[in-house]
């Protein structure tokens, strides 16, 4: 049986008027998120903020963090 892995990293930017930021995992990857991923509903998070969140796939073939949660 397999389960989520999540991962821990920092919030590097976010543009608030876009609703998008960049998470970088502790290995060095980066994945983007849109506000509505972030999970305790504040749809706004400040740089430099410890998270955990999980890769998921997005539209396009493409991978983003999802369920991002601060306090990673």
């Amino acid at each position: 049986m397999t389960g989520t892995v999540f991962e821990t990293g920092t919030v590097v930017e976010f543009d608030e008027e876009a609703g998008l930021g960049t998470v970088e995992s502790e290995d060095g990857r980066r994945w983007r998120f849109h506000c509505t991923q972030i999970a305790d509903g504040t749809r706004t998070i400040d740089a430099g903020t410890g998270v955990t969140f999980e890769v998921v796939a997005a539209r396009r073939g493409a991978w983003e963090a999802a369920a991002v949660r601060p306090g990673g």
